[in-house]
């Protein structure tokens, strides 16, 4: 089990390039993925990956109930290997086992998330629409908001709370 101070409450699940952060060494976050990529691997000179932890979301050391807070923005383009900028950059779903991975995905990051914590999903409709994706997980999004819209895909966040069963339906005055 990986060890963290107790002030790294925060996860990006898939950090790449940390585009989405503002700041992008915020003090109270891990911020792992699965590969290191130096300045210029995908045809930008200043894009790279350098995560904290090298780590699958699917499988991690973390233990049970880690975080607050869990970013997910997996990638979200199937092919079967990184050819083009967009793949290079934001990694591949791999054609035969995407399904699974995002499934277990989600299993393994709900793990390690704490009580009442949150998990922001982030995703594109580009090659899998959303509904197929959300049938994938156990629970139901709170909510989701576009971010993007084009012509043949959209960006949306969704917004996933662990409340406790003994907790659902309660109302607090």
């Amino acid at each position: 089990m990986i060890e963290l101070p107790k002030d790294k409450f925060i996860l990006d699940a898939c950090c790449g390039g940390r585009m989405m952060w503002v700041n992008k060494q915020h003090p109270n976050a891990v911020y792992m993925d699965i590969r290191i990529a130096e300045p210029g691997h995908d045809g930008y000179s200043n894009h790279s990956v350098k995560p904290d932890i090298i780590g699958d979301f699917s499988k991690t050391d973390f233990k049970d109930k880690q975080f607050k807070l869990i970013v997910w923005d997996p990638p979200h383009i199937i092919a079967s290997e990184a050819r083009i900028h967009l793949t290079k950059q934001y990694g591949i779903l791999k054609p035969e086992t995407w399904q699974h991975d995002l499934k277990q995905g989600f299993k393994e990051l709900w793990r390690i998330l704490d009580d009442n914590g949150i998990l922001i999903f982030k995703f594109n409709s580009i090659n899998v629409p959303f509904d197929s994706v959300l049938r994938l997980f156990p629970v139901e999004p709170l909510f989701g908001q576009t971010s993007v819209q084009k012509k043949n895909a959209e960006t949306k966040w969704f917004c996933f709370m662990k409340i406790p069963e003994k907790e659902v339906g309660k109302c607090y005055h």
